[in-house]
C-alpha cells in the first residue's frame, strides 16, 4: 500500500503501517483530530513516534503533540474509520 491509498476502508493495522511509513520517511502529513475540548483541529507535521500506553494507542507528532488514535479523524485528507480505541 502506498501513502496515497484510501484510508477510509483500511484496517487499524493498515493505518498503523501507514503511519510507520510516514515516520520512517519523516514525511509531512496533515492530521485532522478532535482535541480534548471537542474542537476540530488541523496540523501539518511529521510523525515522531507511534506507541501504546495503558492500553491506548498514540501518535506523537514532531512538535510534541501527543494524539490518541481514537481522536484522529483524517490523515492527509483521507477520512479514517473510527475503529481505534
Amino acid at each position: 500500500m502506498t501513502v496515497s491509498d484510501d484510508l477510509h476502508s483500511a484496517t487499524p493495522g493498515q493505518i498503523l503501517d501507514r503511519l510507520r511509513e510516514y515516520e520512517f520517511k519523516a514525511q509531512l502529513l496533515e492530521v485532522v483530530y478532535r482535541d480534548s475540548a471537542g474542537q476540530i483541529c488541523t496540523v501539518h507535521d511529521v510523525v515522531r513516534d507511534i506507541f501504546s500506553r495503558a492500553g491506548q494507542d498514540f501518535i506523537l507528532l514532531g512538535r510534541g503533540i501527543m494524539l490518541p488514535f481514537d481522536r484522529v479523524l483524517m490523515l492527509d485528507g483521507q477520512p479514517i474509520s473510527g475503529t481505534f480505541g
